[in-house]
């Protein structure tokens, strides 16, 4: 267990896009540390599932598309209907593999519109499905992850990096409004991370791409799924308990924000 982290042991977690990638790390890290577990996904959740049990957590599985008002407060009432409350809410789910790259004004429509649905309304429908737990508890904390493409100005893929901008931007509407229910909501911009969702669509210039971040760090590797699960569980820590309305930046040392 991460120094700090003592009060993790039992806290309720839900962990969208938790199937695969970076979101199945955040479920095993949850789990290593004593927590309930709830995973949700549009795909298939029976591996991650068996992981996080393997672990010796509580675990749920949800079926959730979150661009779905239904589906979020589904995922929340299987949080509640077994545990009785929510603790933590980790906003991961994204559309972000495979799409498109290139000039703005080429954007499929659709795919933008899909993007949003699941980048931004997906971050609203989840965090308005916790709240009324963590109201009615005087506590919780929010962690939405954004990306640090939002903090370079990436360009080639406005659509993602606009959704990601709002992400960033609702952290700190939402920290506003619900502060005074004692509910706390942060936010991390993961850097390049060399993972399966990162190459997909990309193979041919993938290397390349790593090769440059690496060298525009100040920590000169590649970056890796595991390197956002401490920034993470801090957040979602009392370890935390007096951080609100912030962002931290993991990236090795790229931004300095």
């Amino acid at each position: 267990m991460l120094p700090g982290m003592d009060d993790m042991p039992g806290k309720v977690v839900i962990v969208t896009g938790a199937a695969r990638g970076i979101g199945a790390k955040y479920a095993l890290a949850f789990a290593a540390h004593g927590c309930r577990v709830v995973v949700a996904d549009v795909a298939s959740t029976d591996e991650i599932s068996e992981k996080v049990g393997a672990t010796g957590a509580e675990c749920v599985s949800v079926h959730a598309d979150l661009s779905s008002r239904v589906d979020a407060e589904a995922m929340a009432a299987a949080a509640i209907d077994r545990w009785g409350r929510v603790d933590v809410l980790v906003n991961n789910a994204a559309r972000y593999a495979g799409l498109y790259r290139g000039p703005l004004e080429d954007i499929p429509p659709q795919e933008w519109d899909d993007v949003m649905a699941v980048n931004v309304r997906g971050v609203w429908n989840a965090t308005a499905a916790v709240l009324p737990p963590m109201r009615a508890q005087a506590s919780g904390a929010i962690v939405n992850i954004s990306s640090g493409t939002v903090l370079k100005g990436t360009a080639g893929a406005l659509h993602y990096v606009a959704s990601k901008g709002a992400v960033l931007a609702m952290t700190r509407a939402v920290a506003r409004e619900v502060g005074g229910a004692g509910i706390r909501v942060n936010c991390v911009t993961p850097g390049l991370v060399s993972n399966e969702a990162s190459r997909e669509g990309r193979e041919a210039e993938f290397a390349e791409r790593v090769a440059q971040r690496t060298q525009e760090r100040s920590l000169p590797r590649e970056m890796h799924e595991e390197d956002l699960a401490g920034a993470v569980l801090f957040l979602a820590s009392d370890a935390s308990g007096f951080i609100t309305g912030q962002n931290l930046n993991v990236d090795g040392g790229t931004v300095f924000y």
